[in-house]
């Protein structure tokens, strides 16, 4: 019955042409989200942090236990998800981006040896060239995630983001996308999908945010501040990632997850 329920359960998904099935039961679960409390990093100029504030915690007349928060934060914060229209006028809000493009097969780019000795390292095109000669094309449809090994730092916020002055974005150092090899991926791959273990997919010194505007023109979200990406193969793994559906949302926290096959 187990196996069964495994197999009925399963999640479908069309990221190449024939549709393929995940059996559960063959497949461990990754978390890489970062949970979000008072030590959650925020862009720098964000208003407020995480606020959590309880309502109720006890036991109440009934005889029964209860408990209830409120909270509030901006939405860029945290792993979390860019919508297109964040950097592009017009573009989905995050109740509007389609499921195909949150629930998908996940190509993992490590660039953490690059990143450890250049802190602004970008992605290149001769990287993406390099992961093809390996692992090969990256297809229609998927999710490129860059792994930097970046949330090893985290909750540091001076280590994760090069600087820890409040309100001052000009001393901020970390790696990322670079905008030729997104372009490349976006227009000959057609990738529907980015995300990167660091603050941003634009690199830390970035004044003009230009893969923030790419992505946002060609309408593909991008998931920010990942964690756990070592754990996921080059290959194989299939991602899903929710943000929380705020009608005309620019973006929102996600809870992303990823099935791997089991050896």
């Amino acid at each position: 019955m187990a196996r069964l329920l495994a197999v009925l359960w399963a999640v479908v998904f069309t990221a190449q042409a024939e549709a393929q099935i995940l059996d559960l039961s063959k497949s461990k679960i990754v978390d890489l989200t970062h949970p979000y409390n008072a030590d959650t990093i925020f862009w720098p100029t964000s208003p407020i942090r995480f606020e959590h504030t309880q309502l109720s915690y006890g036991d109440t007349p009934g005889g029964y236990f209860y408990s209830a928060y409120s909270f509030a934060m901006p939405e860029h914060g945290g792993t979390h998800m860019d919508a297109p229209i964040h950097f592009y006028r017009g573009k989905d809000t995050a109740d509007k981006i389609a499921l195909e493009k949150l629930v998908t097969q996940a190509y993992v780019v490590n660039v953490s040896p690059q990143a450890d000795t250049d802190r602004n390292y970008r992605l290149s095109l001769n990287d993406i060239k390099a992961f093809e000669a390996i692992h090969g094309e990256i297809t229609e449809g998927a999710a490129v995630l860059l792994r930097t090994d970046w949330s090893n730092h985290w909750p540091n916020t001076k280590a994760y983001l090069g600087d820890d002055t409040p309100g001052d974005t000009s001393k901020l150092s970390f790696p990322s996308f670079g905008p030729e090899a997104i372009g490349f991926l976006i227009k000959e791959r057609q990738i529907a999908l980015i995300g990167v273990d660091t603050a941003s997919i634009d690199y830390g010194k970035s004044k003009d945010f230009m893969v923030h505007r790419i992505i946002g023109e060609a309408n593909i979200p991008a998931l920010e501040n990942l964690t756990n990406l070592a754990a996921l193969p080059a290959t194989g793994a299939i991602i899903v990632a929710l943000p929380t559906k705020i009608e005309g949302g620019s973006g929102g926290p996600a809870r992303v997850i990823a099935f791997v096959p089991k050896n």
